[in-house]
């Protein structure tokens, strides 16, 4: 078996590992495969092991690949901050969309979904560290910006997304996806119908599946180190 195929199923079965050892079924986590940085020869690596969900967070260079793997029924995520001259082709070109995090972003994502197109599955990026590098709605405007995405009708809001501050403390992970998971608590509460927790990457997931993920997101331990550089830059 290939290197990426070594490190697919070892990957898959530490998610399937900590689902188990939070109680939970393994099938209750998916993994989104980030390709950011990796070429179209990847992700067609990792799509004949089974893989299906591949998250990109610029814009031009996913779009070249998805030219170059049109034909597969991949499900593309877009996961990195948004520029609002790019919410048309994001909007038309992706599947699911995990960093909204004003309503201005909503509003342009749900003009721009093409007719006929299903309505685009999105979630809230949540900053829960308060990091100024870090993009995202506060916890005390998450609220506020569900209730406005639930009037859009070519959005679908299925949950939060969130790049908590790194660190190698477990506890503290769980700490910082615990505040994730209350906050999604409140918004299940005050009637959002949700079902998805976006959080948890390559060194903290099982702190996050403890904490209720339900997609983690893993990059560099399936692909390896990225390879090439992005002209884009997100803002």
């Amino acid at each position: 078996m290939d290197t990426i195929g070594k490190r697919w199923q070892a990957i898959k079965a530490r998610i399937e590992a900590a689902a188990l050892d939070a109680g939970r079924a393994p099938d209750s986590v998916s993994l989104l495969a980030v390709s950011k940085a990796h070429p179209a020869s990847a992700i067609r690596e990792a799509y004949a092991l089974g893989q299906r969900q591949f998250g990109e967070n610029y814009l031009q260079e996913a779009l070249a690949k998805q030219e170059e793997l049109q034909g597969l029924d991949i499900e593309w995520h877009f996961i990195g901050p948004i520029q609002s001259n790019k919410t048309q082709p994001i909007a038309r070109h992706f599947d699911w969309v995990h960093s909204v995090d004003r309503a201005k972003i909503a509003d342009r994502l749900n003009a721009a979904r093409g007719p006929g197109q299903p309505a685009l599955q999105v979630c809230i990026q949540v900053n829960v560290s308060g990091e100024d590098s870090k993009s995202g709605t506060s916890a005390a405007d998450a609220i506020a910006l569900a209730d406005h995405i639930r009037q859009l009708p070519k959005l679908r809001l299925r949950g939060l997304m969130a790049i908590p501050a790194p660190t190698h403390d477990p506890q503290e992970q769980q700490s910082q996806f615990r505040a994730v998971r209350d906050i999604y608590d409140s918004l299940q509460s005050s009637g959002h119908h949700l079902d998805t927790l976006s959080m948890g990457m390559s060194e903290d997931f099982p702190a996050a599946v403890q904490e209720g993920a339900t997609i983690v997101r893993v990059g560099s331990a399936i692909f390896g180190a990225r390879i090439k550089p992005t002209t884009d830059q997100p803002t």
